[in-house]
């Protein structure tokens, strides 16, 4: 146990240097549904001061993404009844806004929630939504009995060609969605003439949240946006006889939402160097693979092996790329560490992914497609029962690296 006088003591030494970074999940680590696990309130008293201050900087790094991020700020907020700043929030769709070579294209957004809202505020010019499309190309959604057109079809204005594809979530009616991305894709932006079977290229398709499942309320994981892209896949597959591309993927565990994260750190730090990032997460697909290859690249990083920062836009060691903005982000710290809870979706009581000594093989791999499965990116620095746990750790391990100043 901690001599209470002594933690104060080394966290008011800590709080001057502030050379560590929080990242923080949120379902399955501080949340399950709308309840907030005991294991974080006790958690936030100790990452707090007296001031209710934060000792480090924290930023809340979700895979949620059907709101604008101060919606999620005041969420965050009042369930945790500690004052967090839109600042403070990473949703999937955050690093969009650096993707700026997108933002005057015409582009589809999908998904739940205030989409075409969001999509303007990360800086996109010109937004159709699905439900705009179908209004204008009512014959195009069938699979419905009770919401095929019963009257006869009135001219509507023009939409401009579609020019590239936002997925931000999973939607609500997946066979609308399923059909209508691919009428899109299959015609080069223009659902409403026939497929074309010779496409020279595919239409920019930009990705995010991966999570095959997340943890809610239920007992057992939920269907994430990563069963809806693994559908979408399959079907686009089934037609054309080709993989779908992605120009990007976004969401953890994509390095550039950790470039993102760690930047907002650095703002909190008055954009003072972080040391060292701890990342606190429940699934190991997402929240320890992206924290381990986060942690690989800042390793390649000071080793001078990669070449510049704009190669952190390459998704996930896939075949992805993405063109970032002319504003950087430059990482700086110099490592990660990837703390896994067990309060989520990960179960201790599963042989697979902690047993390693076993085979992995890709009946059992959770992860996208375009994730390269390696057993290293899986497997965590540290597993401890909860977040409480999680900072209980951290502090120690800061407050031994102040000691040694």
């Amino acid at each position: 146990m901690w001599c209470r006088g002594f933690l104060q003591r080394t966290v008011r030494s800590m709080s001057t240097s502030r050379q560590a970074g929080v990242l923080l999940d949120v379902d399955g680590v501080l949340l399950r549904g709308g309840s907030v696990i005991p294991a974080a309130q006790r958690a936030f008293r100790k990452l707090l001061d007296q001031n209710k201050n934060f000792l480090f900087p924290v930023v809340f790094v979700t895979n949620a993404g059907s709101c604008q991020r101060h919606h999620k700020a005041q969420q965050l907020s009042h369930l945790l009844d500690v004052k967090i700043v839109p600042e403070q929030v990473v949703l999937s769709h955050s690093p969009l806004q650096m993707l700026k070579s997108f933002h005057d294209k015409c582009v589809l957004v999908s998904g739940q929630g205030p989409v075409a809202d969001i999509a303007h505020t990360l800086g996109f010019q010109k937004v159709v939504t699905i439900e705009q499309l179908r209004e204008h190309h009512p014959l195009l959604d069938m699979v419905d009995h009770n919401r095929r057109p019963k009257l006869p079809l009135t001219s509507l204005r023009t939409i401009p060609k579609i020019e590239a594809i936002i997925l931000f979530g999973e939607p609500i009616r997946w066979e609308t969605n399923m059909q209508l991305l691919i009428d899109v894709l299959l015609t080069n932006g223009s659902p409403g003439c026939e497929y074309d079977a010779h496409l020279p290229t595919q239409l920019p398709v930009l990705a995010c949240n991966m999570d095959l499942v997340w943890m809610g309320e239920a007992p057992s994981p939920r269907f994430g946006h990563g069963m809806f892209l693994l559908c979408l896949e399959s079907v686009y597959r089934k037609w054309t006889g080709q993989e779908l591309q992605y120009q990007a993927l976004l969401g953890k565990p994509s390095l550039l939402t950790y470039q993102y994260a760690e930047h907002l750190l650095r703002l909190q730090n008055h954009n003072q160097r972080i040391n060292t990032v701890y990342a606190i997460g429940d699934n190991l697909m997402t929240d320890i693979y992206g924290a381990n290859l986060y942690n690989r690249y800042l390793a390649q990083q000071h080793a001078a092996i990669t070449t510049s920062t704009r190669s952190a836009a390459q998704g996930t060691g896939s075949r992805l790329t993405a063109v970032v903005s002319e504003e950087e982000l430059v990482s700086t710290a110099a490592q990660c560490r990837s703390l896994l809870v067990c309060t989520g979706v990960y179960n201790p009581r599963s042989p697979w992914p902690s047993d390693q000594s076993s085979t992995i093989t890709e009946t059992v791999f959770h992860g996208h497609r375009d994730l390269v499965l390696e057993p290293d990116l899986v497997e965590p620095s540290h597993v401890v029962q909860d977040v409480e746990a999680a900072v209980d750790l951290l502090l120690r391990e800061e407050a031994a690296v102040t000691s040694d100043l």
